[in-house]
């Protein structure tokens, strides 16, 4: 990475000097942290320009739009009407953004259109693939480590439908001579023979992405609720996102594990996968050593069995996980994971990925440039 640290360099000395002499005014470290962003980012290759409609009343740029749904993120805004209130009063960041004159930052309407545009294209997971195949792909990843955080929505629970009725089974012994129903293979089975599509849809089409409640034990095991969605992430070293999932709050952590796994092992090498004692599944760990990879899961303390303790060797390995720890913490606490407003599965990923980009490239930066 050391084309990176020149890269920055260059910016140090010759960009950021051109900027300000641009702007008439010297730039402040969350300005000069928003251009690392947009150059690292580029999301603007992603969207198409205006310039090219040959038909019809030209759109709004939704390139400068984008740009500026980072610079939300990177800011930690709560709304977009904060955002357009600082995009009128801080002329800087407003040009950086692409907006050269008061005039023409778009009205709130206006972006959400264009966001909800973002969302349905994907925009959030093709940007951040790029990312990972540009600066993550010829490097050996030593370890990924895999967790999910909780993201509170101001959104009411979706209305659950009454589960099918069972069939009841006659008590006591089946005779002799009856067929015997097998029973139905659990959904890590089913997930172990699909592609990491084929099993996030048949998640997606069978449970439904909605709003929903969700509860999770913290490290003193008492239950914490929330209204809202649940993140997957899957972390290289150093805090870098490699993997995006967003799913309904209830969802349990090993339903996402395998097809992440899969896709993760397609954008990056690495060599060991660990995990909490949620995924402690079979067949996880088969696919995980499949993947040719070394999986470090604790132990699932199931019906107060006594485990055997993890060797020192693979403990200490283990406690590389903190790198999802902190992730996770920065996002919601620096990137905009604390303020959700958005309704709906797609809106609310793409939301949750302007935070991750921006977060990507923060990152980094601080790992390779140092």
């Amino acid at each position: 990475m050391s084309i990176l640290s020149d890269y920055l360099a260059r910016f140090q000395e010759t960009l950021f000097p051109m900027i300000e002499i641009s702007v008439q005014e010297p730039l402040t470290a969350r300005q000069k942290q928003f251009v690392y962003t947009l150059d690292i980012v580029q999301v603007e290759r992603f969207i198409a320009s205006p310039f090219l409609q040959r038909m019809g009343r030209k759109r709004m740029d939704r390139r400068a739009i984008a740009r500026a749904f980072i610079a939300k993120a990177i800011y930690d805004l709560p709304t977009t009407e904060l955002l357009i209130e600082m995009l009128q009063s801080q002329p800087v960041l407003r040009k950086l953004c692409g907006f050269e004159r008061r005039r023409d930052i778009p009205s709130a309407a206006t972006f959400s259109r264009a966001f909800e545009h973002f969302a349905l294209m994907k925009l959030g997971d093709t940007v951040h693939e790029a990312l990972v195949r540009t600066y993550v792909a010829d490097r050996v990843v030593m370890h990924v480590s895999r967790d999910s955080t909780e993201v509170s929505a101001r959104e009411k629970p979706a209305r659950k439908a009454k589960p099918a009725p069972k069939p009841v089974r006659k008590r006591g012994r089946p005779r002799a001579d009856s067929p015997r129903q097998l029973p139905e293979p659990t959904r890590l089975e089913k997930q172990y023979d699909l592609t990491p599509q084929e099993a996030l849809a048949e998640l997606k089409a069978e449970l439904k992405y909605v709003c929903d409640v969700g509860a999770k034990a913290d490290s003193k095991g008492n239950l914490h609720y929330w209204t809202g969605w649940k993140t997957h992430i899957d972390w290289a070293d150093g805090g870098i996102p490699l993997n995006v999932a967003t799913t309904s709050a209830p969802r349990h952590d090993s339903q996402v594990a395998i097809p992440m796994m899969r896709t993760t092992a397609k954008r990056a090498i690495s060599l060991y996968d660990l995990m909490d004692a949620a995924y402690d599944a079979e067949w996880i760990r088969a696919v995980s050593e499949e993947l040719g990879h070394v999986p470090i899961i604790d132990a699932n303390r199931r019906r107060g069995v006594i485990l055997p303790p993890m060797d020192e060797a693979r403990a200490r390995r283990y406690n590389e996980r903190s790198t999802a720890e902190r992730g996770n913490s920065r996002l919601k606490d620096e990137f905009g994971f604390r303020h959700l407003r958005v309704r709906g599965h797609p809106k609310a990923h793409m939301h949750l990925m302007f935070g991750v980009l921006a977060l990507f490239a923060d990152q980094l930066v601080k790992v390779f440039a140092t």
